[in-house]
Parts: C-alpha cells; sequence; structure tokens
C-alpha cells in the first residue's frame, strides 16, 4: 500500500528562494528559504535541484507512489516564479528576475530532477493556495489579488489556475485605471496603469502628489489611524480607486470571492470600505462577491505552488 502524496512547492523570488513539502491534507511538513543566486541562472537551477533532493531526503520521499507523476517513488514539484511561460515558445517571459527571461526553465528543471514539473506566476501560485484551502476554500472561483510593490492577480476555477490564451489571465494591474485623469508613465510602457496607483509605491506617490510629503504606504495607513485628515484623505482615494478597479474584475468575472495578499492588504479597513463603495459601480442590484484577507499571508505562493498537482 503506497504513501499518500508529497507536494514540494517552490517559490522562486528574486531575493530568496523558498521550498515547501505538503501532505495530500496540506499538513506543512518542511519548509525551508535560500538566497537567489543574483543574476545567475545556471546557478539558480542547481540551488532549486538541491532544495527539492534535500527536501525529499529529509521526508522519506523516495518510499512514496505519487499517482500521475513519470516516476514512482518521487515528489510532485510545483514552482512559482514572478514571470510566465510563454505559451508560443515555452521560454519565461514578463519576469522581474531578468535572469529567467528567454530561458527554458521549465524544461531544464525537469532535466535536472528527472520528473514533470509544473509552473505558474507567482500570483496564480497566492490565488491557488488561497482557493485550495485558504481564505477562499469551498468557492468555484477566486480572484486573487497581490497588492505589494507591484499589483498582480490570478484566478482559480474549481481549484484550478486558469493560464489563458496568453498566459496573462488574472493580469489586471496593467489594464487603465478606471475614472482617473492622471495618465502617469508606467514600467511596461502604457499610462495610467491600475497598479501605479494601487501598489505600494503609488499610494505613496498618490500622497506626495497631493500633499508634497514624502511617506511610506505603512507610514500613511499609521497616521491616518491617528487621525491625520490628510493620511485619511489620501486612503479614501486610495479605496475609492481599489473600488472602481474590482468592481470592473466582478463585472466580467463574477467571482465567488477576492482575495487580498501583498502588504497593503494587511490595512484591515480595507474589508469593511471597498465593498460598500464597489456597489455602486457592479452591474448587478446586489454584490455577493466576498472581499477577503488572506490566510496563509507570505506562505500562500509558495504553498500554490505545491497545489499546482491536483
Amino acid at each position: 500500500m503506497s504513501a499518500a502524496p508529497l507536494r514540494i512547492g517552490v517559490d522562486l523570488g528574486g531575493s530568496k528562494i523558498e521550498i515547501i513539502a505538503l501532505g495530500d491534507d496540506g499538513a506543512v511538513m518542511l519548509r525551508e528559504r535560500v538566497a537567489t543566486p543574483q543574476g545567475d541562472y545556471a546557478a539558480t537551477l542547481q540551488a532549486v535541484a538541491g532544495l527539492v533532493a534535500a527536501t525529499e531526503a529529509r521526508v522519506g520521499a523516495g518510499s512514496l507512489c505519487v499517482p500521475g507523476n513519470p516516476l514512482r517513488g518521487q515528489a510532485t514539484v510545483g514552482v512559482g516564479i514572478p514571470g510566465a511561460e510563454s505559451l508560443a515558445t515555452g521560454l519565461i517571459k514578463n519576469a522581474n528576475s531578468t535572469c529567467l527571461i528567454g530561458k527554458p526553465l521549465r524544461q531544464d528543471l525537469e532535466q535536472l530532477l528527472r520528473r514533470e514539473v509544473r509552473i505558474a506566476n507567482d500570483a496564480n501560485c497566492f490565488a491557488l493556495s488561497e482557493a485550495a484551502d485558504g481564505a477562499g476554500a469551498g468557492s468555484q472561483v477566486v480572484f486573487g489579488v497581490i497588492l505589494g510593490t507591484g499589483v498582480g492577480g490570478g484566478i482559480v476555477i474549481d481549484r484550478r489556475v486558469l493560464t489563458g490564451a496568453n498566459a496573462i489571465a488574472g493580469e489586471w494591474g496593467h489594464n487603465p485605471m478606471p475614472g482617473e485623469h492622471h495618465k502617469e508613465a508606467c514600467y511596461c510602457g502604457r499610462r495610467g496603469c491600475i497598479e501605479l496607483y494601487l501598489s505600494g509605491p503609488g499610494l505613496a506617490a498618490d500622497h506626495r502628489r497631493v500633499t508634497g510629503a514624502d511617506s511610506s504606504a505603512a507610514d500613511i495607513a499609521m497616521r491616518a489611524a491617528a487621525g491625520d485628515a490628510q493620511c485619511e484623505a489620501t486612503l479614501q482615494r486610495y479605496e475609492a480607486r481599489l473600488a472602481r478597479a474590482l468592481a470592473q474584475v466582478i463585472n466580467i468575472l463574477d467571482p465567488n470571492v477576492i482575495v487580498l495578499g501583498g502588504g497593503l492588504s494587511n490595512m484591515d479597513r480595507l474589508y469593511a470600505n471597498v465593498p460598500h463603495l464597489w456597489a455602486e459601480h457592479v452591474f448587478s442590484d446586489r454584490v455577493a462577491t466576498k472581499l477577503l484577507k488572506h490566510r496563509h499571508g507570505d506562505s500562500s505562493g509558495v504553498r500554490g505552488a505545491a497545489w499546482l498537482w491536483p
């Protein structure tokens, strides 16, 4: 009789590589992180392979028999990356870890690990984690949102990541922000992107534009809570923009749940204020979509990578 499958997830970030081993019930058996070799693709591959081998050795994966895996006795491996795999070429695109761009990452990892590897965007991994056993568990359609240094998103339907025809499903951060006249230039080459308003740097830039004061997003939130009128006004503008932007998502995708992650998701006021504001922009007599805070926090990306295997 074979043991339950072991799932290994890898979060391949620009500054760190994190690995997690999950039992079939989602229980964490091991979690570890190492620094990412900067700008060195070959060293990055070896670091991932070394972590997988060490994890299997430590949790005894050699005794496992995983259904659907090409080689018996191996754990499944999923990898989350800050980019996407081109459906046209199989090469990595849109990655802020630039050493990955144009590389056949999946094929190279499969050769090193001697098994099939599944790769997904890190925002998709966040959404999958929260849909599998997080804040969106039990929901048919989950939209996962990252509000941090940038703005990303992922779509999960019936616990499966929606990749899309262009491998960009959920990338709402580079749609134009509705209702704005300021058309700032975005690094992506477009103007007025949602990311320019709803990211942490975007929140700080809006505050500076209106007040002339340089403050971080965390400082603005703290001062607003202490009664600072200018900071409160900045957060109210932020909430109105978030409501308009998410209303567009609701009108198109109609998700059961929207789960927020990233640093700005820790502002608890968003969960009460934004649904109140988005109602006037949603094409429905009532809005049943729930706005929820992440359950797994910083662990969601690596957990979602492990859940890339059903």
